[in-house]
């Protein structure tokens, strides 16, 4: 039986910078937001504070939902190794309590290397995904409005 996966994901933006999780692969370093899979009986905040824990060793508080993406693997680059992938992902504002420091957590990611506070500057030349993201958060980095919406099936 296929299955979707839901997955929430932590939008941390402080002094025009984006807080992300550094990855490498074989095509080299790409970065994603911190955040992952929701666990039966897990509310998608409760998943997010644990995820946040996990891979970047800070509590947060999880604010209002801002984005809704759907990845289906199968219609995009990585079909060919990931194609039964379904997740849909629920992406909230946030922001890192009083007096944390993110850093690499006791339960990174497979492909995670590391925890990095990007510039505004540099989100669109790097390796982001998902990549439709680029806009709308430079938009909020600048503190801009962008309205709550459904991405669709993108990466």
């Amino acid at each position: 039986m296929d299955e979707i996966r839901n997955s929430a994901k932590a939008i941390i933006i402080a002094n025009e910078t984006l807080l992300v999780t550094r990855n490498a692969d074989t095509l080299g370093t790409f970065y994603l937001l911190p955040g992952g899979g929701q666990r039966h009986g897990e509310t998608l905040s409760a998943a997010l504070v644990r995820e946040c824990r996990e891979e970047i060793a800070a509590e947060i508080v999880v604010g209002e939902l801002l984005f809704v993406r759907d990845y289906i693997a199968g219609n995009h680059e990585f079909a060919e190794s990931e194609g039964r992938v379904h997740q849909v992902e629920f992406m909230f504002r946030c922001h890192v309590r009083d007096g944390e420091r993110p850093q690499v957590g006791n339960v990174p990611d497979m492909y995670q290397t590391g925890v990095e506070w990007l510039p505004l500057d540099v989100l669109s030349r790097v390796r982001f995904y998902p990549a439709t993201l680029v806009d709308p958060l430079c938009r909020l980095m600048r503190e801009e409005s962008v309205d709550v919406c459904y991405l669709g099936d993108v990466n």
